[in-house]
This record gives C-alpha cells, sequence and structure tokens, in this order.
C-alpha cells in the first residue's frame, strides 16, 4: 500500500472515529438530580430524621442507578452536606444544558398523620396546601445574603408572591407533567409502603429558574411516624430511588429513544381496583405521522398565526387539563425535521417532534424505523 492510500485510509478512519463520538456525544441524556437543603439549612426535621441527610441519600442512590447506563450523564447540585443557593442549583442545570431537573425533598405537616408522596411541576396554584408546601421549601432563601435582590423581592411568606410567580416555560409543562406522572406512577406501586399522592402544581423557586422540564419530589411526609422511618431507612430509600430512576429511564425511553438498559421493575402492589368502563373508540387517521409539539400551556390561545409567531397550521390538543399546541403535520420524518427547525427559528426553542400511529401516541424512534 503506497504512502497515498495509507494516507486516506487514516484520514477516513479518523473520520469514522470523530462522526461516533460526536454521534454518542449528541445522544447522551443530562440528567440533574438536586438533593434539597444541605449544611445549615436541615429542612424538617422530626425525631431524629433530617430531610437534608435523606434527600441526599436517595439522590446519591438515584444517581449510581442511573450511572450504569453510558448514555446518560448525571449531574448533582451537591454530593456532599454543603448549602447551595436554590438559584444556582437550578443554573447548575441550565450550565450543563440538562435535559430534565429532578430535585428531591421530604415533606413535612403539622398533622403528624398526614402521609404519602407528591411530585410537582412549576406552575401557579392557589391551592393553600399546595401554596403552604412550595412556602416551606422556598423559605430557604432567607438564609442566602441578599435574598430580596438576588430574588428580584420575592418573599416566600407571602401568598400573593407565591401566586405571581409566572409559568415563564409553558413549553416545558407538558414534558415535566409526563415525567412527574410517570414518578408517582412508580410510586403507586410500591402499594400501601407509600401512598400515591399525584401530579400537582406549585410555585418552587428552585424550579421557577430552571429552563427544561423540571419536577420537585415530596418522597412522603417526615414528620409522619411510619412513613418518616420508612424514608429514614435503607430500604426504604432503595426503593425510593429505584422508583425515580426507572421513572427517569421510562422518561428517556420515549422522549430520546432506547439505548437504554432495563431497571429491576418496581413490583406493584396488587391490584384492588374496580377496572374503568370502556369508552368507545374516537375515529382516528391511519398512518404514522408527525407533528411539531411547539407549547404546552394553562391557557386556551386562538389558532391564529399573530398567536404562534407567525406560523400557520396550529392545532390544539386539550388533556389532562393542559393545552398542548402543535405545528404541521406529515408523514416523512425529513420533512418533520425541516418544520420542527421552522419552529425553532420562530422562538421556539423546546419545540419537539411528536410521533403517533393510527391515532396512538408512539415513541419518536419507533416511528422513524
Amino acid at each position: 500500500m503506497n504512502i497515498f492510500n495509507k494516507t486516506r485510509l487514516l484520514f477516513s478512519f479518523f473520520l469514522t472515529i470523530t462522526s461516533f463520538c460526536a454521534f454518542s456525544q449528541a445522544n447522551v441524556f443530562k440528567v440533574t438530580l438536586d438533593a434539597g437543603h444541605g449544611d445549615h439549612d436541615f429542612g424538617a426535621v422530626y425525631s431524629g430524621r433530617i430531610e437534608k441527610n435523606i434527600a441526599l441519600a436517595i439522590v446519591l442512590k438515584v444517581g449510581k442507578i442511573l450511572e450504569l447506563n453510558p448514555n446518560v450523564n448525571v449531574i448533582y447540585t451537591r454530593k456532599t452536606d454543603v448549602f447551595v443557593d436554590l438559584v444556582e442549583r437550578a443554573n447548575i442545570a441550565n450550565r450543563a444544558n440538562s435535559n430534565i431537573f429532578v430535585s428531591i425533598h421530604c415533606n413535612a405537616n403539622k398533622k403528624t398523620a398526614a402521609y404519602g408522596t407528591e411530585t410537582y411541576v412549576m406552575g401557579l396554584s392557589k391551592t393553600a396546601s399546595n401554596l403552604e408546601v412550595a412556602k416551606n421549601e422556598n423559605s430557604v432563601i432567607t438564609l442566602e445574603k441578599d435574598y430580596k435582590q438576588k430574588y428580584d423581592g420575592f418573599d416566600p411568606n407571602s401568598p400573593e408572591s407565591q401566586i405571581s410567580m409566572n409559568l415563564m416555560q409553558e413549553e416545558y409543562l407538558d414534558n415535566s407533567i409526563s415525567l412527574a406522572s410517570k414518578i408517582e406512577e412508580n410510586f403507586g406501586k410500591l402499594g400501601k409502603t407509600l401512598r400515591q399522592g399525584g401530579v400537582k402544581q406549585a410555585g418552587f423557586m428552585v424550579l421557577h429558574k430552571a429552563y427544561m422540564p423540571r419536577v420537585l419530589v415530596e418522597t412522603g411526609f417526615i414528620s409522619n411516624p411510619t412513613e418518616g422511618e420508612y424514608l429514614n431507612s435503607e430500604e426504604g430509600q432503595e426503593e425510593i430511588a429505584r422508583a425515580i430512576a426507572q421513572a427517569i429511564l421510562s422518561y428517556k425511553r420515549e422522549y430520546f429513544g432506547s439505548g437504554t438498559p432495563e431497571v429491576a421493575e418496581v413490583k406493584p402492589a396488587k391490584d384492588t381496583s374496580t377496572p374503568a368502563k370502556p369508552k368507545a373508540a374516537p375515529a382516528v387517521k391511519k398512518g404514522t405521522f408527525f407533528k411539531v409539539q411547539l407549547i404546552a400551556s394553562i391557557k386556551n390561545t386562538p389558532l391564529e398565526a399573530k398567536n404562534f409567531k407567525g406560523l400557520n397550521n396550529v392545532t390544539m390538543l386539550y388533556e389532562n387539563n393542559i393545552y398542548k399546541y402543535f405545528y404541521q403535520e406529515t408523514s416523512d420524518y425529513q420533512t418533520a425535521q425541516k418544520y420542527l427547525q421552522e419552529a425553532k427559528s420562530k422562538g421556539y426553542g423546546a419545540s419537539f417532534l411528536v410521533a403517533t400511529k393510527d391515532g396512538e401516541k408512539i415513541n419518536i424512534q419507533d416511528a422513524i424505523k
């Protein structure tokens, strides 16, 4: 082999390796895990059970499971007993360009009989119980220097401040609800060990500043003697961590494709509920189609181009009390990619493709195949 052919072969090999590395990097799913509280901020404390320690232990266990997957990159806001400002926690996720942000806490209530999990997404809520949870978690900012200047005059003790927090990134709401639902569903599979409290909305400052799908998990009530001991136990923390990790990996598979090894299944409790009555199937459009999801919102917006930055052919689906807005529809994936780039160029930076087959939502990777 002459020198020219050798050089050409080496160059081709270099390009192959470079392309492979670039492809692998592009397919890395980034997860920022946030253990609530830390250092002098103990969080809730009941009978020797300390929220900051339990949250950290669960986060480290979730991260350990996720790190078994080479396509998942885990970023931690803290891995030790240190204090991190709320806004810095969000900034860590923003700087890493994370795909999701998961903040883990323990709940507490003066009524020690209260128990169960709750997973929150960023939103506006006037529900007293939701406001109280947000108030408790947001109160940590008073431990930060110059917090009123840093948080634009936000007062964690004021209901008006809680309600006035705008849902700045509504385009992330749909994905946040999807992730939160998967977490709560897995908690429900633990049966009587943890009561599934459901997905809720509230104005958490740590979520407010994170520009990606994000959730805050209240893993249970540390104030409840029985549930508190479960949260404080190695077995309880392992089960909770596995439920959260499996939900994250399920979310990754749905929105970012396969390449994720299975995690041991969260064992479901025995189902004693009454089966729901079947509903009449609506007429569906046969075939596989791609659409661009622009935004998910709590507001019903008229489908006019002026309301969607000049984009025409916008449709809406009302689902789970959320309005989802879509741009275009095509059976050709390459055309769908062009529509996606057009949406992004108009300012919908968080828009993404969704796929349906015979009217049912399917994994985008399966649709491409």
